[in-house]
């Protein structure tokens, strides 16, 4: 996404960082809440309150006269989404933040990928570079044969693919319809595909654990907003480097409040990736065709 408003990087600076300050609170509460609800249960939850927020889209929805073709792309899409969710989910009660937060930054790498497959994008030297960077720092992060791995390692694999997948079909369904209806839509969408998932090992969730999933849905809405504020202010080239404080702050919370040891491996395998992503971001938007979506993007 391009800016209407270059010439404010202060503010698109400052919005990012309210944009990171609202997801790291988002991974806070899940990780607070831990594993006793199904992945599934807790996400179809959250999505359930996010639906409040999309009222104000009702009226664009109703106008939008949707082809078959793309009902079949909003639904797709939906699913893809909604299985990464499930799999964020399982992974952020079962590995520490810090490695959830630096492993999400690989879906632009795969955007990237699916763009030069699927979409017909050259994938010229530069996007070369940065997906071999990617892929490094992944292995950085994960360290095979060095340590034991987890579910929740390979869960946030899967989950970075899938969420790339999601997003390329954003890009080409952005360009058909208002975004106000591919965020509605995406939103409805993750929410019916997780319920049978949902009620197949529904678990009676306490007071608590609605409303700790009802301030994630209120956080992760907020930092979907401030996102857009941030992309409206100043380029991406600006707002881009901004995010790697989420690692930071990621690997503070985790060790201060969840006594989590600190991974000087993930903090370096994570700048690694979110440099290639940043270099990308900039060498596309010198060329006027950016495509590499934004990092907090690949969140829900």
């Amino acid at each position: 996404m391009t800016t209407a408003h270059p010439q404010r990087p202060v503010a698109g600076i400052f919005w990012m960082v309210v944009t990171g300050l609202c997801f790291i609170c988002v991974t806070a509460l899940v990780k607070h809440m831990g594993p006793r609800l199904p992945s599934s249960e807790a996400a179809f939850i959250r999505y359930g309150f996010g639906l409040v927020f999309l009222l104000p889209a009702i009226g664009a929805l109703r106008e939008a006269k949707l082809s078959r073709r793309q009902w079949a792309l909003f639904s797709v899409r939906g699913g893809l989404h909604g299985v990464g969710v499930i799999l964020w989910f399982y992974a952020m009660t079962r590995i520490s933040i810090a490695e959830v937060t630096a492993m999400n930054y690989l879906a632009p790498i795969y955007v990237t990928i699916g763009a030069a497959l699927f979409l017909g994008e050259s994938l010229a030297l530069r996007r070369i570079i940065a997906v071999v960077l990617g892929l490094v720092g992944a292995a950085i992060i994960l360290r095979p044969g060095f340590r034991e791995l987890t579910g929740g390692h390979f869960a946030m694999l899967v989950a970075a693919v899938v969420f790339g997948g999601a997003y390329l079909l954003a890009k080409v369904l952005a360009d058909e319809v208002r975004p106000s209806v591919v965020v509605a839509m995406m939103s409805l969408f993750v929410t019916l595909f997780l319920a049978p998932f949902a009620l197949a090992n529904w678990i009676t969730p306490t007071w608590e654990e609605i409303g700790i999933l009802a301030a994630v849905a209120c956080f992760a809405t907020a930092g979907h907003y401030t996102m857009t504020l941030a992309f409206a202010a100043a380029p991406l080239t600006v707002t881009q480097p901004v995010t790697f404080l989420q690692l930071v702050w990621a690997t503070a919370l985790g060790a201060v409040v969840f006594a989590e040891p600190i991974d000087i491996w993930v903090v370096l395998g994570g700048a690694v990736i979110l440099g290639s992503v940043t270099f990308i971001t900039w060498r596309e938007a010198m060329l006027k065709r950016q495509i590499t979506p934004a990092t907090p993007a690949t969140k829900f």
